[in-house]
C-alpha cells in the first residue's frame, strides 16, 4: 500500500494507472475507520482495478463549537487496517494542499435546497464544507467511481446532486448502513459515548424502525409519528434535533402517491451527535 501526502505524487501514480487502462475508485473518509468504512473499501475492490482512500479531517464542514479540535486522529491504526484490507493508495493530504487560499477565503461549493434542510438547518455551512472538499478530492483523484455510506444519507444526495449539476464523470455508489449487533449505526463519533450512553444509543434505531413499520402498515399521520418519536427519544435522555419522514429521492416532504420514503433523525446523547435513517416502502395502492 502506498501512502501519499503530496498531490503531485498522487497525480504521478494515477497517471501510471490510467495509462494501464485501470479503473479507479475513491473512498473519501475523515479517518478513525470502522467496519462501515471497510465495507466501502470491499465494494470498491469489486468495482475498480485500483482503490484510493482519502483521510482528511475537513475543518470547513465543522461549525463553531463543534468537535473539529477533538475529532479522533488515528492515521497509524487506520493505515494498518487499510493495508490489511488490500488498499492500493492512502491519500492523506495536508491542510494547505486542499485549501491553498486558506479556509476562510478559499472557494466554496454549495448545493441549493438540499444543504439547508434537516442536518443543514442545524449545522449551517456543513454541507457546503462537504461539497467543497469532495469537489477538490474528485478533481485531484478523478475517480471513475466514489463510494459513500448511507448513514449520512443527506450527504449522499448532496454529492449525487453535486456530480449531476457540475457534469462530473463520477459514478456515485451508496452503500447500506453497517450496524453493530444491537442495531446502532457504526460511526466514528460513537467513541464519544460513555458506557451508559452507549447502552441507550440503540434506541434511535429502534424508534425509527418502529415508526417505519407503522407507516408501511398504513399509518400516514407523518407529523404524529414524528412527534411521538421525538418525545420517546427526549424521555430517554436524548436531545433530539429532528425526526422527519421524507421522500427518498430528494428529501422533499412526501406527497400523496409517493411510495419510496425515508425516516431520518438526528439527536444528541451526551457529547455525541447521532444520526440514523431507515428506508420505507409503501404498499402499492390498488
Amino acid at each position: 500500500m502506498l501512502t501519499v501526502r503530496d498531490p503531485q505524487k498522487l497525480r504521478d501514480v494515477l497517471r501510471d494507472w490510467r495509462r494501464a487502462g485501470q479503473r479507479v475508485a475513491l473512498v473519501p473518509t475523515m479517518g478513525n475507520l470502522h467496519d462501515g468504512h471497510l465495507s466501502l473499501l470491499e465494494r470498491a475492490h469489486a468495482l475498480a482495478d485500483r482503490t484510493v482512500v482519502s483521510i482528511f479531517v475537513n475543518p470547513i464542514q465543522f461549525g463553531k463549537g463543534e468537535d473539529y479540535a477533538r475529532y479522533p486522529s488515528t492515521l497509524e491504526s487506520d493505515s494498518v487496517k487499510l493495508s490489511a484490507n488490500g488498499l492500493d493508495l492512502l491519500f492523506a493530504p495536508n491542510l494547505d494542499d486542499l485549501y491553498p487560499g486558506g479556509t476562510d477565503r478559499d472557494t466554496r461549493v454549495t448545493v441549493p435546497i438540499l444543504d439547508h434542510i434537516l442536518c443543514g438547518a442545524f449545522r449551517p455551512g456543513h454541507f457546503s464544507g462537504v461539497a467543497t472538499v469532495v469537489t477538490k478530492l474528485f478533481i485531484m483523484v478523478q475517480p471513475d467511481v466514489a463510494l459513500f455510506g448511507e448513514k449520512d444519507y443527506q450527504q449522499v444526495l448532496v454529492i449525487k446532486r453535486l456530480v449531476h449539476d457540475l457534469c462530473m464523470p463520477v459514478e456515485i455508489v451508496a452503500m447500506p448502513i453497517v450496524r453493530e449487533p444491537d442495531g446502532l449505526a457504526m460511526s466514528s463519533r460513537n467513541a464519544y459515548l460513555n458506557a451508559e450512553e452507549r447502552r441507550k444509543a440503540t434506541l434511535i434505531y429502534k424508534v425509527l424502525s418502529a415508526a417505519a413499520a407503522m407507516i408501511e402498515n398504513g399509518d400516514l399521520n407523518y407529523q404524529g409519528i414524528e412527534a411521538e418519536a421525538m418525545a420517546t427519544l427526549a424521555r430517554a435522555g436524548f436531545r433530539p434535533e429532528y425526526v422527519s419522514v421524507r421522500r427518498n429521492a430528494d428529501l422533499a416532504p412526501p406527497e400523496p402517491g409517493d411510495r419510496e420514503l425515508r425516516i431520518l433523525a438526528a439527536a444528541w446523547l451526551g457529547s455525541a451527535r447521532l444520526i440514523d435513517n431507515v428506508p420505507i416502502r409503501l404498499k402499492q395502492m390498488r
